[in-house]
């Protein structure tokens, strides 16, 4: 039985796009359920405004776009924004020469001038992914994104590769009973602070219009949300290339090994990344992606803990 029919958009970026790596960003895994890599496309869900959306993109000399679902016309009018059409990056090459680095300048090569950021538009979406993964491993927090979107999202619309789904609406966040919670790994606190995000969802996708300083200030004044969750999700959100998060376990060592040779804290990386403003999240992506040096293993990795046991 064949489906309704996409809609459909072509779009040329007139700027050196990479997609992959640049809507890579968005990604939590390879097993992430609203986003995936098949049959030579990135497919994508979006909980949108008007309704749950999928997306397909295939990169030519153009950006082919096909859309099913109730948010279909949504996501092809945001498309150039989620192609990072908004990430300014005019004086990022004035800045690499004030303040040249190989490591960078290398990456940046090898990625055509085409790493760029993201603007999703659903600021809410990003702040409840970006919360899940709050002081715990990569592995556990893509694990219990896996299974909350699986079970509290919605079906993805169209002929979207198995396995995949669209993220819960604020509603659905809100509905969700504590042993579920459980059940998925998150513990108390950040719980709440998806339930506080979820009750002000709509406020906080309004500020998408505005200033990314703006959104993270407001941000931050929500509870269990601080400077890195904020920085996570504008990034996504809102092409916040300028957006440090701060707070990372690791981030301070990686940045500091790839750039200076050395361990650094939160403010020894800040002082380091401050002549790559206003592009610092987008130096640290190019130290993330390229060949850089990485820290040194000296000690047991963490393991994932099972909250469910507790």
């Amino acid at each position: 039985m064949v489906g309704p029919a996409p809609l459909t958009r072509e779009w040329r970026p007139d700027f050196p796009l990479d997609i992959r790596r640049s809507l890579g960003h968005l990604a939590r895994g390879k097993g992430d359920p609203t986003q995936r890599l098949a049959d030579g496309a990135l497919w994508r869900t979006a909980p949108t405004p008007d309704g749950p959306g999928t997306l397909r993109l295939r990169r030519t000399d153009r950006v082919e776009a096909e859309a099913w679902g109730p948010g279909a016309a949504w996501l092809l009018e945001h498309l150039p924004s989620l192609l990072c059409a908004s990430d300014v990056v005019d004086d990022f090459l004035d800045v690499l020469e004030a303040a040249p680095h190989p490591v960078l300048s290398e990456a940046w090569r090898i990625c055509g001038g085409g790493l760029r950021f993201p603007a999703t538009h659903l600021l809410f979406d990003q702040v409840s992914v970006a919360v899940l993964e709050q002081k715990v491993t990569g592995i556990e927090a893509r694990r219990s994104w896996r299974e909350l979107v699986w079970r509290f999202g919605s079906p993805a619309p169209g002929p979207a590769p198995a396995g995949m789904a669209v993220a819960p609406y604020p509603a659905d966040w809100l509905a969700i009973p504590d042993w579920e919670w459980h059940k998925a790994g998150v513990d108390v606190s950040r719980r709440r602070a998806i339930r506080a995000a979820a009750t002000v969802a709509a406020r906080l996708d309004q500020l998408v219009t505005g200033s990314v300083a703006e959104a993270v200030r407001i941000l931050c004044t929500l509870p269990g949300i601080g400077p890195w969750t904020a920085a996570e999700a504008v990034q996504r959100a809102m092409s916040g290339a300028d957006a440090v998060s701060v707070g990372d376990y690791h981030l301070p060592n990686v940045v500091g090994w790839a750039l200076v040779g050395r361990k650094l804290d939160d403010a020894g990386m800040l002082e380091v990344l401050a002549p790559y403003a206003p592009h610092r999240a987008r130096a640290i992506r190019l130290v993330e992606v390229g060949p850089a040096a990485r820290p040194p293993r000296r000690g047991p990795r963490f393991s994932p803990r099972d909250y469910r046991s507790f």
